[in-house]
């Protein structure tokens, strides 16, 4: 039996570590550096894919493993 996946389409994710380049999630992918994120930006998962998720940066859409990823802590609401 497989374990359950932890993420799910919409949910909102960090990286969980500082990653040297990017993938991103274009029909033909290219790799890209891995600055374009900032370490507390926050992204939204679109899809599943083959390896892991497509996740929505402000700067693009990224193929992520789920190692990489880690739930977004909740906003600070006023």
């Amino acid at each position: 039996m497989s374990d359950p996946i932890p993420y799910s389409v919409g949910q909102t994710v960090t990286l969980s570590q500082r990653l040297p380049y990017l993938k991103t999630a274009d029909p033909m992918p290219m790799l890209r550096p891995g600055d374009l994120i900032a370490s507390s930006e926050t992204g939204t998962i679109l899809e599943r894919r083959p390896g892991g998720w497509a996740v929505k940066f402000a700067r693009g859409v990224f193929l992520m493993a789920e190692k990489d990823l880690a739930i977004a802590p909740p906003p600070d609401n006023p």
